[in-house]
């Protein structure tokens, strides 16, 4: 029998993930708090979501799954702890914003996965950047690995290829096939010898690639040195002003002598420094000077005062405030090769945090000096541009003519349209990643201005939460066409289907992809994967359609697990 599901406030994304359960073949009911146009009632119930009247009708006493996809933290909250009190068993899969909170209810709650769309999201956008079309991710060996797919064309180098020519390679992983004619599971057509045809579908996971460039302590002080001539907007108020301090000392160090010969330059320059700043000394420089010298001195003193407290002002701002920040994130930022993320938001934080883990440089582009990550970015070495990222000035900045892509991923749709296109003035090859809200619409934006990549986070997103209602802790998943694909783990037990059978066996019998076994502490790939015997114990990671995990449902949900 299938888990009931019940998905609560069906949203852009709650009903998308909606009618991608219902499309698996999974029994779900969702719940709105308006009627939604086209839909049944006995597939939809309407009324609050936080009322035990509106969850007990949706079922919720004997439903297995309940996904949380409102957009309001509070409200899923709310909804979360009604649940657990009408169904202390019942498994939550929740969408929140805040992390922290997110990681205490995983350790507090039995059976609660708290899941975040720009966590999920990032990674795609990260690898679009870095040129690969990415439509879902895998995490295994403590890596995500992006999930892309193969189309068979007639000049395709593969045209022709056995399958099982490429299911040894280790930094690459087969995760489904779909052939053009016929139907054949993959493990079958590798054992058959079978060959790629023009029209198959090959879903593959792509081993990430690490930059291992180090630059030396001398090379990054002569990229600080090299690029202090971009930091003239930081440091030219402070210039002028110390300038003209200067210039008024020396005026009246030259005065001084030139009125009274007798008066040496080192007391003329001291008495004037003492009486520009307040600090006074060497008085009788000008005591018994004649009365033009007196009003000279007076001058002098007035226009000291004004000049010493701008300087003193903005010396203050520079060195105890943001300036000498800004300043030295201007004087790193990269030559050459780097990417550049405007908008330091959950998506662009987590997608430079996947720029720095695989070793590329970045620069950030924040206009909110009170922006939550700031400090984040910065503690992982990231320099932040703290100007408008729809000013040319601002891109030009951030050494944008030599940058490997372009990612805008603000909260403003159109305010990411208008930072692209001024990138695009500016070097019209540079390939833009945009970040949009509207999947209809990112579709019209990058055919119209011709980006290379818009990319909607909610979309990306919700085949995700999707696979983690349909059970088990879920490593990665993906979109091809109308079937959705979902990769977990599986302890093998006694009881479990798949126990004291070979691989290829159970592969062909439930229409799943080996990734790789954990048996005895060893990890077992390839070749030998598929002729290894499972046994109480082992631990299966393997891809399967998603409305084919009525097959897995059979085993405890205890026995679906990840590392």
């Amino acid at each position: 029998m299938k888990p009931k599901i019940i998905v609560c406030a069906l949203g852009r994304t709650g009903y998308k993930i909606f009618n991608l359960l219902r499309h698996q073949g999974a029994d779900v009911v969702g719940i709105s708090d308006r009627p939604i146009p086209g839909e049944r009632n006995d597939d939809i119930i309407i009324g609050d979501m936080r009322s035990p009247a509106t969850l007990v009708a949706a079922g919720i006493r004997d439903a297995h799954t309940l996904v949380l996809s409102s957009s309001d933290d509070a409200l899923n909250l709310a909804v979360l702890t009604q649940a657990k009190v009408l169904n202390p068993k019942i498994r939550i899969i929740n969408r929140l914003f805040n992390r922290t909170l997110g990681d205490r209810l995983n350790r507090t709650l039995l059976n609660h996965v708290s899941m975040s769309v720009s966590a999920l999201a990032a990674p795609i956008f990260a690898f679009a950047a870095l040129g690969n079309k990415a439509i879902g991710q895998l995490q295994i060996f403590n890596q995500t690995w992006p999930i892309h797919e193969e189309i068979i064309h007639e000049r395709h180098p593969w045209l022709g290829r056995k399958l099982s020519e490429l299911w040894e390679n280790r930094a690459r992983m087969l995760i489904y096939y779909l052939p053009a004619t016929g139907e054949f599971d993959l493990i079958s057509a590798i054992a058959d010898g079978k060959k790629l045809q023009a029209g198959d579908h090959l879903i593959l996971g792509t081993k990430p690639q690490f930059h291992t460039h180090r630059t030396s302590r001398i090379r990054k002080w002569f990229k600080i040195l090299t690029n202090l001539r971009q930091l003239s907007n930081y440091g030219r108020p402070v210039a002028v002003v110390t300038l003209a301090l200067l210039s008024v000392v020396f005026l009246a160090t030259f005065t001084y002598v030139f009125i009274n010969f007798d008066t040496s330059i080192v007391d003329a320059f001291y008495f004037s420094v003492g009486m520009i700043t307040g600090a006074g000394g060497k008085e009788e420089v000008a005591e018994n000077a004649p009365d033009g010298l007196k009003i000279f001195t007076a001058i002098m003193m007035i226009v000291g005062a004004g000049v010493i407290g701008i300087c003193y002002a903005l010396i203050n701002d520079f060195v105890l405030g943001s300036r000498i920040r800004q300043f030295w994130d201007a004087a790193r930022v990269p030559s050459r090769n780097h990417y550049v993320v405007c908008g330091l938001g959950e998506v662009g934080m987590r997608t430079m945090q996947q720029f720095h883990a695989q070793g590329y440089e970045v620069v950030a582009i924040e206009r909110d000096p009170n922006n939550r990550f700031l400090h984040a970015a910065r503690s992982l070495g990231v320099p932040v541009i703290m100007e408008d990222a729809r000013l040319s000035s601002t891109l030009a900045a951030a050494n944008l003519k030599k940058a490997a892509a372009l990612l805008v991923v603000t909260s403003n749709d159109m305010v990411n349209v208008e930072i692209s296109l001024c990138a695009k003035g500016i070097q019209p090859k540079l390939p833009v990643v945009v970040r949009n809200q509207d999947p209809q619409f990112s579709l019209a934006v990058q055919q119209v201005f011709e980006f290379e990549t818009v990319l909607c986070p909610n979309e990306l997103a919700t085949p995700a939460f999707a696979a983690a209602a349909l059970g088990g802790k879920i490593l990665g998943n993906g979109m091809t066409e109308d079937l959705l694909w979902v990769a977990l783990a599986t302890l093998i037990t006694p009881a479990h289907p798949f126990c004291h059978q070979t691989i290829a066996e159970s592969a062909k019998n439930a229409d799943f992809v080996p990734l790789y076994l954990e048996s005895k502490g060893r990890l077992i790939h390839g070749w030998e994967l598929l002729r290894a015997y499972l046994l109480p114990g082992d631990v299966l990671y393997l891809t399967m359609p998603a409305n084919k995990l009525d097959r897995v449902w059979r085993v405890e949900t205890a026995e679906l697990i990840a590392k």
